[in-house]
């Protein structure tokens, strides 16, 4: 091991999973050291679907959920056009042999917390879990960061890159690393990443082209916080939540515009 890595504190990152988020781990480990992975258990459909009715109504609930599904049969019917991203791009998409990884039932869990407090990191690092609560929050002892799929503060929330696309704003298809507060990817801006979809990339690949060009930024962040020289700016952007689309909406949308 590069003996400069060594003398790095703890890396932790909270996540889901997906290969999108195996590309940025494993660029940080690269660069920076060993990272530990603390990998929650997704939220159950039912439990989604729930939570956004009481949100946003039954009909927004049910026309996300039709997206969200769609989208994951897309993922398995064009694995070959995420194959060829992963092959371009040289991402590295599974865990490395060796790789600690610790099983939570969610990122707000006793257990997760308790993982963090064993391992003493120098920093944490959020990419594609639960928004963290208030307490949970209060009680972390080091600078938290999340990995966000969406420039933000104009495109916070969910499908950050289709949202740009959607919305004609397509200099905006991007990435932002940021400083984690109780809001809803509000907190100060770190760093960003702007680049573009390409040739067959729907809102099934986006995902993956977006971290394809937003590993350096991920690592720079975390290095920032390593050595104690987080920054953030303001871009003076719009602020606004987005969800998943509804599935009409995505339809009529693609038909419309040919943003997939």
């Amino acid at each position: 091991m590069d003996p400069l890595k060594s003398d790095l504190p703890p890396i932790v990152v909270v996540t889901e999973g997906g290969p999108h988020i195996w590309a940025i781990v494993n660029a940080i480990a690269d660069r920076l050291g060993p990272v530990s992975v603390i990998l929650e258990t997704p939220e159950s459909k039912k439990q989604l679907l729930l939570g956004r009715a009481r949100r946003q109504g039954w009909a927004h609930a049910i026309g996300q959920l039709g997206t969200m599904v769609l989208t994951r049969l897309g993922k398995r019917f064009f694995a070959g056009h995420a194959a060829r991203i992963i092959a371009e791009q040289k991402l590295q998409t599974e865990p490395k042999s060796g790789q600690k990884i610790i099983h939570v039932p969610s990122a707000n869990a006793p257990e997760c917390l308790q993982a963090i407090e064993d391992i003493r990191p120098g920093v944490v690092l959020l990419a594609g879990c639960r928004l963290l609560s208030r307490q949970t929050l209060a009680k972390l002892p080091c600078p938290v960061l999340n990995y966000h799929a969406g420039i933000t503060p104009k495109y916070r929330g969910m499908n950050g890159g289709y949202w740009a696309l959607a919305s004609g704003d397509a200099e905006n298809f991007g990435t932002t690393v940021h400083l984690v507060d109780a809001g809803v990817d509000t907190g100060g801006v770190l760093r960003q990443a702007r680049g573009k979809p390409g040739p067959g990339d729907t809102i099934s690949s986006y995902a993956l082209r977006q971290a394809a060009f937003s590993r350096d930024i991920c690592v720079d962040a975390v290095g920032d916080a390593l050595a104690g020289k987080l920054a953030t700016s303001d871009s003076g952007l719009p602020s606004k939540q987005w969800y998943h689309p509804t599935i009409w909406f995505y339809v009529w949308t693609g038909a419309k515009s040919g943003v997939w």
